[in-house]
Parts: C-alpha cells; sequence; structure tokens
C-alpha cells in the first residue's frame, strides 16, 4: 500500500478565517470521493492541552472518545466527516514530551534544539496516522507570522522535501475583503499573506479565499499571477449562511477537483445529496423553536459550540429553524423579571461549566424551568446544578451545595477522588493539579429500564463522552429521591450517578456526561431530538 500524501491547511491575514471548517469540509469531499482521510490539528500555544484553557478566549474544549482534550476544531472534524480518530497535539505537548526525554537521558548529552529535535518531533505527529490512510489533512493553527507557529511550518517545509512535491499540498486560506466605498475587491491581503508563507520557504500550490462575493476572471487571474500558481488553483470560498452548505460551496467552487487534480488520481464525482438535502431542509423550514442556552460563558460566541450544533442536527430531524439565545447566569442571578428572561422559551438548555461564578443564576433558572414545567436539559455541570436546586428546595437540607465551590454547606455533589476505567483504578490527589485530572472520554452507562431516558435511547447500556471531577454524592440518594427526582443511569464501572430525571415534569432530564459531542447533521442525538418533544414543544409551533 502507498504511502499517505499530506495537505497542509494554513491561514493568513488573521484568525478565525474557518481553517478548521475548511479541513472538515476538504475532509468530507475526499471521503465523499472514496479516499480515506485523517484529520489532524497541530495548536502552536504551550498549553498541554486544550483542558485549561478559557472558553471564552477559545471556546468549548472538545473531548474526543479516547478521552483527549483537545481544540473546538476536532468537533468539525468529527460532525462532517464521521471520523473518530483525529488527531490533535500542542507545541505544549511536544515541548514536554522532548524535555522529559532529556531528563531521562535520551538524547545523550546532545544539545536539544527547535532544529531538527522539535521539527522532527512534529513530522513524527503528522505521519502517525492510522493504517490504510492515504490523505493525512493537518491543520496549523494560528497565522502566517506567529512567532510561535514557525517551528510547525519549518516541519511542513521539511517533509514536502521529505516526501516529495506531488506527495505534499499547501493550502493556504486567506481573505479577500470587498471594499464598498470604490466598489472592488482588494487581493493584496492575499498577496502579502502568501509573500509571507514564501519568505519562509513555502510556495502555496492551492488558495482558498474568504469572499463575500464570485471573483471574475481576472480577479483570479491576479492573485494567480502574484502568488506563483494557476488559476484554476484560486478557489472562492463564498460566505455562507450555515456551515453545512459548505461541502455544496467549496465544491462547486472546485476545492476537491484542485486537490485530485493535484495528486493525478481519478476518483468518481463525490455524492453530496444529503448535504443538499440538509441544506433544503434549512431554506425551507416554516416552523420556529426557541431555546434558552442559560450559561456561564456567553461572551465568548463558541463557548458552547457542540451544544448548539447538537440543537441544530435536532431542529433539522424536526424540519424546524432553531432560535437560540444565550443568556449569562449572572444576569438571571440580579434580574427582579424573571418571567421576561424566559418569556417565549419553549426549552432550557444549562451546558457544562467549572467554578463558583454565577452558579446561583443557573440555579435560580433551572428553578424556574422545574416550576413552570419547561422542557430543561442539564448537561454535566448543569446536571449537578439541578440536583442541587431539587436538593435546596424540596427537602430540608437547605444548605445544598458542591464542594467545588463552597467549603460549608452540605455536599451534595462533591469531588471524586478515586473512580474505574474498564478494570483501571483511577485515583485523584490535589497536587496532581487541574489539568487532565477529571474522568475523560468513553464511558459506559446503565440505564434503569422504566425511566425517560431508557424510552429515549431504546437500549439499557450507552456509552457517552465524560469530562469532570466531581460527582453526585451518593450519601445524599435518599435526599435526592424525596426532592422528586429519581435516578435513571448509573455509571457501569462504579456505582456514580450518570443521569437524574423528574418525576412529575414532562421533560426534565440531567445527565453527567456530554452528549453534544456526539451529535452529527445526518444523525443527530437522541436527547436533543426528544429534548424538542418535551411538553408538546413542537406541537405548539
Amino acid at each position: 500500500m502507498n504511502p499517505p500524501s499530506v495537505i497542509f491547511v494554513i491561514g493568513g491575514v488573521m484568525s478565525s478565517l474557518g481553517k478548521g471548517i475548511t479541513t472538515a469540509t476538504l475532509g468530507a469531499l475526499l471521503k465523499a470521493r472514496g479516499l480515506s482521510v485523517w484529520l489532524l490539528k497541530l495548536d502552536p500555544y504551550l498549553n498541554v492541552d486544550a483542558g485549561t484553557l478559557s472558553p471564552t478566549q477559545h471556546g468549548e474544549t472538545f473531548v474526543t472518545l479516547q478521552g483527549r482534550e483537545t481544540d473546538l476544531d476536532l468537533g468539525h472534524y468529527e460532525r462532517f466527516t464521521g471520523n473518530t480518530n483525529s488527531g490533535w497535539c500542542s507545541a505544549g505537548s511536544i515541548y514536554q514530551n522532548l524535555i522529559y526525554k532529556e531528563r531521562q537521558g535520551a538524547w545523550q548529552g546532545q544539545t536539544l534544539q527547535i532544529v531538527p529535535h522539535m521539527t522532527e518531533a512534529i513530522k513524527d505527529e503528522i505521519l502517525r496516522c492510522p493504517s490504510g490512510t492515504e490523505f493525512i489533512l493537518c491543520e496549523i493553527g494560528g497565522t502566517v507570522g506567529d512567532i510561535e507557529g514557525l517551528a510547525f511550518l519549518e516541519a511542513a517545509r521539511q517533509l514536502q522535501g521529505q516526501l516529495g512535491k506531488k506527495r505534499c499540498l499547501f493550502l493556504h486560506l486567506s481573505w479577500v475583503p470587498y471594499l464598498k466605498q470604490v466598489g472592488e475587491l482588494k487581493t493584496k491581503l492575499v498577496q502579502h499573506s502568501v509573500m509571507a508563507l514564501q519568505h519562509l520557504g513555502i510556495q502555496p500550490d492551492v488558495v482558498l479565499c474568504r469572499t463575500d462575493r464570485y471573483f471574475s476572471k481576472e480577479i483570479k487571474q491576479k492573485i494567480a499571477l502574484f502568488c506563483n500558481i494557476s488559476s484554476n488553483h484560486v478557489i472562492e470560498a463564498l460566505d455562507v449562511e450555515n456551515i453545512y452548505e459548505t461541502p455544496v460551496v467549496y465544491h462547486e467552487a472546485g476545492l476537491d477537483q484542485a486537490v485530485v487534480n493535484y495528486f493525478e488520481i481519478n476518483t468518481a464525482l463525490p455524492d453530496l445529496s444529503l448535504w443538499k438535502e440538509l441544506t433544503q431542509k434549512m431554506e425551507l423550514c416554516q416552523k420556529a423553536i426557541n431555546i434558552v442556552l442559560l450559561g456561564k460563558y456567553t461572551k465568548g460566541s463558541d463557548a458552547y459550540k457542540s451544544v448548539k450544533e447538537a440543537l441544530r442536527h435536532a431542529g433539522f430531524c424536526h424540519g424546524v429553524c432553531v432560535n437560540i439565545s444565550m443568556i449569562d447566569a449572572e444576569h438571571v442571578e440580579s434580574s427582579p423579571l424573571i418571567d421576561n428572561i424566559f418569556k417565549n422559551c419553549d426549552g432550557i438548555i444549562v451546558p457544562g461549566g467549572f467554578g463558583a461564578r454565577a452558579t446561583e443564576g443557573l440555579i435560580r433558572g433551572i428553578q424556574y424551568g422545574r416550576k413552570a414545567k419547561i422542557p430543561t436539559f442539564g448537561i454535566c455541570f448543569g446536571m449537578q446544578l439541578m440536583v442541587i436546586e431539587s436538593v435546596r428546595h424540596e427537602t430540608s437540607i437547605k444548605d445544598a451545595t458542591s464542594s467545588e465551590f463552597e467549603d460549608s454547606g452540605t455536599p451534595v455533589v462533591a469531588m471524586m477522588f478515586q473512580w474505574k476505567e474498564g478494570e483501571v483504578l483511577r485515583t485523584y490527589e490535589k497536587y496532581q493539579g487541574v489539568g487532565g485530572t477529571m474522568r475523560l472520554g468513553s464511558q459506559p452507562c446503565v440505564l434503569i429500564e422504566k425511566s425517560q431516558t431508557y424510552q429515549i435511547y431504546g437500549t439499557k447500556k450507552i456509552v457517552e463522552r465524560h469530562r469532570h471531577r466531581y460527582e453526585i454524592n451518593n450519601l445524599y440518594l435518599d435526599a435526592i429521591e424525596s426532592s422528586g427526582l429519581r435516578v435513571a443511569g448509573w455509571s457501569d464501572h462504579h456505582p456514580l450517578i450518570e443521569i437524574i430525571e423528574h418525576r412529575d415534569h414532562p421533560w426534565y432530564i440531567g445527565v453527567q456526561f456530554h452528549p453534544e459531542f456526539a451529535s452529527r447533521p445526518f444523525a443527530p442525538h437522541p436527547l436533543f431530538v426528544d429534548f424538542y418533544k418535551g411538553g408538546s414543544t413542537l406541537s405548539r409551533r
């Protein structure tokens, strides 16, 4: 079998142009042509993983099946391609590994340097793909010119020299703005970002241009001339209303055809009928549903990216448009008019989070959903607060709290110091710090057969992804059940509560795991699909 070819996706001019969506889209198009792909994100920052990054700065932390805390772009990779084994690493993780080896004497007194040691480690990471992979799609985070990204770009340059030009393609994503004052598209930005790449020894083979309009033949020829490529390899990446339009739009612009032409391979044209059908559903939907996303990190648009996408996937399934209102829990904490906040609300979702800030606002919103019989869905931290709220207001334990944010009170939610992963007993000590020390990745859960959740899944055993270190405290199980809640699911490895429901509510479910990570546009997660049915939400619209 031939070794894999590598496609590098590199961004210029500024961040947030859509390298992750581009990589995911190209992966989907190549898979639709019958080619096997593996997707990899290289992040230049020095954090060892994405688990300790602020969600308001970098967006959500996406958790893989294998339990790695990664950049949110891996969520796009999974949703577009269905691959659950995408790779991710940061400069920090590579430095950490190199320094560990140096401390162990692996380099035998050599001077540890960026070149060759770090670049060799980066190349090893790129080529560590699953057996049978035909194409490695490698997204390099940041933009050309960032000082922390130079080692990754140098490694990419070296890899092309090793593999040969026909086994390595550089795809450069840049921006071509339209200036209304003069009525022209301006190409100087893309020219300069390509020039910066060329100074590093990298010649882009395909230039993908973010733009809000089609290019004339003259504009394409101008970009091609200054970037030293064929005009057929200048591709418009048109702005879209919804990210799931990109496979059709980018295919029509010629992206995947330019790639297969470069590698001189013949494939069948991709069957994009499912993507076209999805786009038509979005355009034709007549009904709308209003969901309040009550969270702590609402100032960042990507902090709850997978939750919002899972809500949209469920909307596609029901043929409805989903209006998501991001409500800051601190606002709910202080607002005297809580009815106005949840006016016309068809459902409340309380996603994951960490720390004490804004918890009283979250609890207040949960209480409103419970009493008003509004479908309420708590995820991870949200589920824990649902338990605290019910115990506080429906039992004699008025000081119910979590040991995560209070030393006093009754800890109905508590730090988990020991748990099982398969047959392996894991323990946590505070000296270990906070990075990568949680219960992470896929864990099995056993559902109670008479529960509402069992009816939703239609099976007794499920596997879902986790990311947390606090658990419902089983010492207060009697109080929890007397508050109106019931346990609907237990961990298969350990006596840990995974799912709670309310006995007297049309749809009030909390889960300790993160179902949003498993949702797909063509296979929405069953909990999100059923969430919209709660309290006849859809029938009211």
